[in-house]
């Protein structure tokens, strides 16, 4: 399968915004796109083109493909299913990556960003109701718990992570318990629930087409 092997701050320069991909160094001064907020490349601070619709439709997909760490063929398939439920393409499309279970380990602070709790759910790291899951894409449902395992609580990265998690920045929609390292899965979030700068119905435009 293939993925994407060149540096992630790339991608943020591309997008003109933060995908906060770097875990902790997204939120310092040495975060690329604080120094460099233009495209990356050799045309990038000179080049100024008008976009098309096209093409804001197209960023935006690619914003939020990035964004939540899938490759083309996986975002298209979530869009399917999306625009196979009821009400809003769009809302649903976000609702469904939010229930992703890499998601749901980097909303609650096991890991600094969606890239390492990807990678730490396929190393085994986390249980879902006390039964072990290594597939990153797992959806999770309402009343679900997630928790770190046994072997796995003394790693300094989840303890590390786990300090840019105060407990009014969690989500409406999850609950922590710090001193287990357990987390869990309230209620599906509503759509102005999640915090996510992006504009989802012009996904909804480009593949309409």
């Amino acid at each position: 399968m293939g993925r994407y092997i060149d540096a992630n701050c790339k991608l943020c320069r591309r997008e003109r915004q933060k995908l906060f991909l770097k875990g902790t160094k997204c939120y310092t001064e040495k975060c690329p796109i604080e120094k460099r907020a233009y495209p990356p490349g050799q045309h990038g601070q000179s080049r100024r083109q008008r976009i098309s619709e096209y093409g804001v439709q197209l960023r935006e997909k690619q914003k939020i493909r990035r964004m939540y760490g899938l490759m083309e063929t996986q975002f298209r398939n979530y869009f399917q299913r999306a625009s196979q439920q009821s009400g809003r393409t769009g809302d649903a499309l976000v609702k469904m990556l939010e229930r992703r279970l890499d998601n749901v380990v980097y909303r609650l602070g096991f890991a600094p960003s969606r890239k390492s709790a990807r990678q730490m759910v396929s190393h085994r790291h986390f249980t879902v109701n006390n039964q072990i899951v290594d597939i990153p894409s797992f959806v999770i449902k309402p009343n679900d718990v997630i928790q770190v395992r046994e072997k796995s609580r003394k790693l300094g990265l989840i303890h590390d992570s786990m300090k840019r998690i105060k407990d009014n920045m969690l989500s409406p929609w999850l609950a922590l318990d710090k001193g287990t390292l357990t987390g869990t899965f309230l209620n599906i979030p509503e759509r102005a629930d999640i915090p996510l700068n992006a504009n989802e119905q012009l996904i909804v435009e480009l593949y309409s087409k």
